[in-house]
């Protein structure tokens, strides 16, 4: 009796016209969708080329290998007789500068400020509530104007502020000591890449081993020790010191030696790592008060200290809720960099500007300046991912 039945319902269901089943109209709906959004960007390619032609525009990169004759005050070695196509890569530079420096610290002080946040000691808790709320409710290039003009304010050169380690503060700028590479540096670099890649490669084996046998592995240990091992062994084979380090001395009118940080790179770091560092300190916060309450009760149980708790509890469950926010901070500081121009500072925007207004080709300039930044984004989410990944739960 079962059987005429079930024939008829799968007859019933051959029998469906193609225009009412779901997956022909998904399929449909997506092939439609792609072509009006080829129409629309032929519509827009077409209105943009028709634009250009009757301003007499070249949409070409050619104008990359012709002098630039501009001067760009800070960055990588330049001179106004080279191309634009290096002025447009000193200006990249200084964009990756600003973002890999400020990137590492504003996430020391968004985890500082987070923890802070949750501090048992009402002062602590409250400062870090203050600096939270007033940052990230005040516009961004207000703070880049507020630091550059009012707080680098600084004395002259003959009355710099004197820091311990040989660190002097100026108009001009912030000196400190710093090392630079001597001509053993490239044989040094070997150990050191090799050094780095042991370090990682034991942390893998060793953590797979702890995860297969349940037993400790001392894997940061094990790391830490190649990664300083071999570098170390490398120089001494190197023989001549890899580094040579100098500190800035004041001549006549200016410190000489060691590295600079000019006022304006100075206030755009301050800036954005104290703006940024503000949306990270909710972030770690937010991740921490995930983190179940019975695990730190339990951390306490077995009599754990609070930092211990912070550090080996809290902290690595922390991280699952934290990075995927996390990478969306690290982009916004990237992206944010282009306020610099604010301050002065010849970053990637500033300059594309100024070799948009020379050449008259502002439509190619654009298309480098978003990929620029697309790139730049691209390459902070993967790197953040493969990290989100590797400090996932892993089920066995």
């Amino acid at each position: 009796m079962n059987q005429p039945s079930v024939v008829s319902a799968a007859k019933h269901h051959a029998a469906v016209p193609f225009w009412r089943d779901v997956r022909v109209l998904a399929i449909l709906g997506q092939i439609i969708f792609a072509i009006i959004v080829a129409v629309v960007a032929g519509l827009l390619y077409a209105n943009l080329t028709r634009n250009m032609a009757e301003k007499g525009m070249s949409a070409g990169f050619g104008f990359l290998k012709l002098e630039a004759s501009f001067a760009i005050k800070e960055g990588i070695k330049y001179s106004p007789s080279d191309s634009y196509g290096r002025a447009f890569l000193v200006g990249v530079v200084n964009t990756l500068r600003v973002s890999a420096i400020g990137i590492v610290l504003a996430t020391i002080l968004g985890a500082v400020t987070g923890v802070a946040r949750l501090s048992d000691n009402w002062l602590v808790n409250k400062i870090a509530l203050v600096y939270i709320e007033i940052i990230r409710n005040t516009p961004l290039l207000v703070q880049l104007f507020f630091w550059y003009y009012a707080v680098i304010n600084l004395p002259r050169v003959q009355e710099s502020i004197t820091l311990p380690g040989s660190i002097f503060i100026n108009q001009r700028g912030v000196f400190l000591p710093w090392a630079f590479p001597s001509p053993s540096f490239r044989f040094w670099s070997l150990f050191l890449i090799g050094g780095i890649a042991v370090a990682v490669i034991l942390w893998i084996v060793l953590t797979r081993y702890q995860m297969r046998t349940g037993q400790p592995s001392h894997r940061f240990l094990a790391a830490i020790i190649a990664l300083l091992l071999i570098p170390t062994l490398g120089w001494f084979v190197a023989g001549e010191s890899p580094l040579v380090g100098e500190v800035p001395v004041l001549e006549r009118f200016n410190f000489k030696g060691g590295m600079r940080l000019s006022s304006e790179l100075t206030s755009v770091l301050a800036g954005l790592v104290v703006y940024t560092g503000a949306f990270i300190a909710e972030v770690v916060r937010g991740g921490i008060q995930a983190v179940k309450r019975g695990q730190i009760e339990a951390a306490r149980a077995v009599g754990l200290t609070n930092m211990q708790t912070l550090q080996l509890i809290v902290f690595p469950q922390a991280l699952r809720v934290i990075i995927p926010p996390l990478i969306s901070q690290y982009l916004n500081l990237t992206k944010n960099s282009s306020l610099a121009i604010a301050c002065g500072f010849p970053d990637l925007y500033a300059v594309s500007g100024t070799i948009a207004n020379q050449t008259g080709r502002p439509v190619p300039v654009i298309i480098m300046v978003m990929g620029s930044y697309l790139i730049m984004s691209l390459v902070t989410s993967l790197l953040m991912n493969i990290y989100n990944r590797a400090v996932q739960f892993v089920e066995r």
